[in-house]
């Protein structure tokens, strides 16, 4: 079963942390990387930029129209993710407690069943 472990990232949680602390969080990634390679869990994993840089595009009465920034004002936003396969709800529940944004107060790692996944040569 293919699971993406969804990061929301909070600017103001991230902040008010120590740098030390969010060393510790990055440095963290580097081992859960290491934990589902070896496992040969990971599929794949992407760190997305701060929504200021993001761009939307809305597509009305034919004409698109692009504003900068992020859809809409949140405390949270989406900052990446990992997609796994593994055996279980269960054990994706155990892999999303090992990524390091888990231990942070205030963040939480979102586990979502995924249902089709395709690529380009699909």
């Amino acid at each position: 079963m293919k699971f993406l472990l969804i990061m929301h990232s909070n600017p103001q949680i991230w902040d008010a942390l120590t740098e030390d602390e969010r060393n510790e969080v990055m440095s963290g990634h580097g081992a859960f990387m290491e934990t589902v390679t070896k496992s040969e869990e990971l599929i794949s994993t992407t760190a997305l930029a701060d929504p200021s840089q993001s761009a939307v595009v809305r597509v009305r009465g034919g004409v698109p129209a692009v504003t900068d920034g992020p859809y809409l004002e949140a405390k949270e936003y989406l900052g990446g993710y990992y997609l796994v396969e593994c055996d279980s709800r269960d054990r994706a529940l155990e892999l999303a407690a090992l990524i390091p944004d888990a231990g942070v107060e205030g963040l939480g790692i979102e586990v979502r069943p995924v249902i089709f996944a395709g690529t380009a040569a699909d």
